[in-house]
């Protein structure tokens, strides 16, 4: 070999190795960055309830069925539960994406302080992955994906004393995945004499509902459908947890109501119907509010046509010859389905125009004849 030919070999050598340096100081500093991005995170973002530490920083989140088995880095199915460095962690907690001032009635709840309004707040994620969802922007969605502001649970409880409403609503995207963050704003509410409201799909572990349930005072829960095939083809989810769900918030005495979107040529049967309704009845109860919606095309499921009305209005004809007192139908112009009747006397207890009551006629949540109508009436 020439002494060029050495010269330029010892020179590739020596290039090689500062290749080698420099690649090992890269990955250093990339390793540093990631550890200060999870230190950033550790003290901006909230330790999980539920969960269950597996060995080799591996966690398993006990929140909601989905039961996530997560490794180091990786986020849960949700959306907004994060295992770092070995321990979950909302990362949801304190930031709110979305907040509003509604009547109660567009939840909808029809039975809890008729005529007032809910400061509604959501932040984002879901652990469900409905191909109807009306609030994808938000329950799809990483926390990072959408702009977000801090807020206190304090700062929550503050805001909605303000605005003068009388109950604060978790709902937009589904409040379970932010469960710290609800169940702290709603043991402040608590102290501060305002009522607590979820909106929610039901999809929810027995042990964290039970605690989330002695500090919320109404839950309404959207049962997709009434059968496993739809719940897994449209929801991503199982029918079963949502029925013990509703056996559990009915058997706490927290008051709650419950929703059916009526997809076209999917629940939307006769028979699928009663079936649902005749197990409301026989496990919850005849008088728990149920409200029929009409499904609009949205999402990932714009392939189908919007479900007639005459369908929303037979479903609330059924659950009612099923033997429930208390029957609405929402989306959709019916007066008969968005009023409250006493069920002795026939009379309209509260008429209802859309979101807005028109007329009360209760006394302290009783009819002009003298019956009870169950609900949170002041």
């Amino acid at each position: 070999m020439t002494r060029a030919g050495a010269l330029a070999k010892r020179i590739l050598a020596f290039l090689f190795l500062v290749f080698l340096a420099g690649t090992a100081v890269f990955f250093v500093y990339q390793r540093e960055q990631a550890l200060h991005a999870e230190s950033q995170e550790l003290t901006t973002h909230h330790e999980a309830r539920f969960y269950e530490t597996l060995g080799n920083k591996m966690v398993q989140c006990s929140l909601c069925p989905n039961r996530c088995v997560l490794s180091a880095g990786e986020w849960g199915r949700c959306k907004a539960r994060k295992n770092i460095q070995g321990k979950l962690y909302s990362m949801v907690y304190g930031r709110i994406a979305t907040a509003h001032v509604d009547p109660i009635e567009k939840k909808p709840l029809f039975h809890v302080l008729p005529s007032t309004t809910a400061f509604s707040i959501a932040t984002t994620g879901c652990n469900l992955r409905c191909l109807f969802c009306q609030n994808w922007e938000l329950s799809q969605l990483f926390p990072g994906d959408v702009q977000s502001q801090p807020a206190t649970p304090e700062q929550v409880v503050a805001q909605a004393l303000q605005t003068g409403a009388r109950s604060i609503a978790f709902t937009y995207n589904e409040p379970v995945i932010n469960y710290e963050y609800m169940l702290d704003i709603a043991k402040l509410a608590k102290t501060r004499g305002l009522k607590t409201v979820v909106i929610s799909n039901g999809y929810i572990n027995e042990e964290p509902l039970k605690e989330l349930l002695q500090y919320i005072d109404a839950y309404k829960v959207d049962l997709k459908g009434f059968d496993e095939r739809y719940y897994q083809k449209f929801t991503g989810g199982h029918l079963e947890p949502v029925l013990r769900t509703l056996k559990t918030i009915q058997q706490s005495g927290t008051w709650l109501e419950i929703v059916v979107l009526l997809v076209t040529g999917e629940n939307d049967s006769p028979e699928k119907v009663r079936a649902m309704a005749r197990w409301i009845k026989e496990n919850l109860g005849d008088s728990v509010p149920l409200h029929f919606s009409r499904f609009h095309p949205q999402y990932k499921l714009q392939n189908l046509p919007p479900t007639p009305p005459e369908t929303v209005v037979r479903a609330r004809e059924i659950a009612m010859e099923e033997g429930l007192k208390f029957v609405y139908t929402g989306n959709i112009a019916n007066p008969d389905g968005e009023a409250t009747y006493c069920p002795k006397s026939g009379e309209k207890a509260i008429v209802r125009q859309g979101f807005f009551v028109i007329a009360n006629n209760l006394k302290d949540g009783a009819c002009p004849d003298g019956e009870k109508i169950p609900g949170i009436w002041k």
